[in-house]
């Protein structure tokens, strides 16, 4: 079995474009737009996916050295 890879964020852009482009063409039929449409939806969905967990990933690490420098900061008036 194999397994299906996944693409990353810019190269699901990439296609993202390509499918626009196509679906502001007249050269696809009704089956093909509505083809492409679904993996346009599809790929939009993981680009979301994507930047959420970036965003959270951003944030913790944000939060983490934030947290650090608090913590250095009260050691340094203390002493």
């Amino acid at each position: 079995m194999t397994k299906k890879k996944t693409k990353s964020f810019e190269e699901s852009l990439i296609r993202l474009q390509e499918i626009s482009e196509l679906l502001e063409s007249e050269d696809v039929s009704l089956e093909e737009s509505i083809s492409l449409y679904e993996e346009g939806i599809i790929l939009s969905n993981s680009c979301y996916e994507l930047l959420d967990k970036a965003e959270l990933k951003v944030t913790e690490l944000k939060t983490q050295f934030e947290n650090k420098m608090e913590k250095w900061y009260s050691h340094q008036i203390v002493k």
